[in-house]
């Protein structure tokens, strides 16, 4: 233990006692410096408080300042006149009433100085018990020195605390070390809880510094016990943080040349399969168009959030902000849509408020990602109308009729609606008929009147009524397959 009284045997301090009080030999456990004039709150005991005395005007700014100090407990004060003069006699006396042990600092001699030397007793102090502690320190520390990747990281950290270490993304896949059975399940715990680290399930979950991140498209420690008081868990976790901060950059470096491509992609203008070269991506395989938005506008989050969720399947995507929306383009690999739908539903606990939608286009060739990027928009749009936090819509999940008028203006729908449907619609709100209805049910039925009959729980002669009285409202031929197309699509535009 460092004592006040040790303090004094250092030849390189040239600390002077003036006031020893009842125990000098008290425990130093902390350093404080400060010019305030009442520290007591910054205080918890056994800390060599060093000060310049600026806050020094009058004999009770002196009383003041030492009582604080001893009702917090501090091991001593140790204090420079900046003025050059000898220690204030207010303060001397205040020290020695209040049995604060005083120490005056040579006024050549910088705090900096004391402040080393001290910190170097109180780790060579702690090393005793702490000794294992900061050999595990170093040796983790030197993983990511020497350039180590994750995996490795991992690995060492394991061998350290003797427990088994991963690392998940918070969209819940594996990013280092094995998988647990249920990481969704562990991600979705950590996302609803109010306070970190969390023992959830036998596991330590501990959050992965992000700099500058969020949380809910972030990376998350999981080690095996309760190691929420463990700081070599900790450290390992600022570590994986430093690693993970290598693959932000990385990410933000490869995506660099996604903005100006995908502009092009949506302007139509450029030579895309030439942007797609310069940035190492291939041209010759199918790709898929992502455009993604969240409900309050965060779209740095839904950036992220995308990154996260294709890293694992889609390495090669590139990712950018295109007005109010993210867009990405990806190779259309074998099925990560429902991967994405997956991810992005694990991080929902975390999300608040906030609806995050991502339409994506078919596999297309590079000539057709204009046409991709409109499908890709029109699906996000369908997800508005869908339930969820999430929503992940895919061009070839949904009718072709659907995507287009997905493309239709809100007040345009209306009016084609009415233009199509008005004398229909005001017969049923006028006579409380469902002739709309009927009409929907006979064109799903592709206009066989049996299974539309059966479907309605009525006889064929009802139907043909029905369904002729509809072509008597409407003055159209229910028979000519135009007449039908725009009817079948009124019926479905709202």
């Amino acid at each position: 233990m460092l004592r006040v009284d040790a303090l004094l045997r250092m030849p390189e301090l040239r600390l002077r006692p003036v006031v020893g009080g009842p125990s000098p030999d008290r425990v130093v456990t902390g350093l404080y410096g400060t010019e305030l004039p009442d520290p007591g709150r910054y205080l918890s005991g056994g800390e060599l408080v060093l000060s310049g005395l600026l806050w020094h005007r009058t004999a009770a700014d002196c009383e003041t300042f030492v009582a604080a100090l001893a009702r917090s407990g501090a091991a001593a004060l140790a204090a420079a006149a900046t003025d050059g003069g000898g220690l204030p006699d207010a303060l001397v006396e205040a020290c020695r009433r209040h049995g604060v042990p005083l120490l005056e600092v040579p006024v050549d001699l910088s705090f900096a100085i004391i402040i080393e030397r001290v910190v170097r007793e109180l780790a060579a102090e702690r090393v005793g018990d702490a000794g294992a502690q900061l050999g595990r320190h170093r040796r983790l520390l030197t993983v990511v020195a020497e350039g180590g990747g994750l995996a490795e990281l991992v690995a060492a950290g394991a061998t350290e605390l003797g427990a088994p270490c991963r690392v998940l993304s918070t969209t819940g896949h594996v990013v280092a070390g094995a998988a647990p059975p249920d990481a969704a399940a562990l991600v979705r715990e950590f996302l609803r809880a109010d306070r970190q680290p969390l023992v959830a399930r036998g596991e330590t979950l501990l959050p992965v510094p992000d700099r500058g991140g969020h949380r809910t498209a972030g990376w998350v420690l999981v080690v095996a016990g309760d190691r929420v008081r463990d700081e070599v868990a900790a450290e390992l976790a600022g570590l994986v943080g430093v690693v993970r901060s290598r693959v932000v950059l990385a990410r933000e470096i490869e995506n660099r040349a996604a903005g100006p491509l995908l502009h092009e992609v949506r302007s139509g203008t450029g030579d895309v399969a030439a942007r797609l070269v310069a940035a190492g991506r291939p041209t010759d395989v199918p790709l898929r168009v992502l455009v993604a938005s969240a409900s309050d506008g965060r779209v740095e989050l839904v950036a992220a959030l995308l990154a996260e969720a294709l890293a694992p399947v889609a390495p090669q995507a590139l990712i950018g902000v295109v007005g109010a929306e993210v867009h990405a383009v990806a190779p259309a690999g074998a099925g990560w849509v429902e991967e994405v739908r997956a991810a992005l539903r694990t991080v929902e606990p975390g999300l608040g408020a906030t609806r995050v939608l991502v339409g994506v286009s078919s596999p297309v060739a590079v000539g057709g990602l204009r046409g991709a990027a409109e499908e890709a928009s029109h699906a996000r749009r369908l997800g508005e109308r869908r339930a969820g936090r999430t929503c992940v819509v895919a061009g070839e999940e949904i009718a072709l009729h659907r995507l287009l008028l997905a493309g239709v203006p809100e007040e345009l729908r209306g009016s084609l609606r009415r233009r199509v449907l008005g004398p229909v619609l005001d017969y049923d709100a006028e006579h409380g008929t469902d002739l709309v209805g009927t009409l929907r049910v006979f064109l799903d039925c592709s206009g066989s009147w049996t299974t539309a009959a059966a479907r309605l729980h009525v006889h064929v002669n009802t139907l043909r009524y029905r369904i002729g009285r509809v072509a008597e409202l409407l003055n159209a031929d229910l028979s000519d397959f135009t007449c039908r197309v725009d009817l079948y699509l009124a019926l479905h535009v709202s």
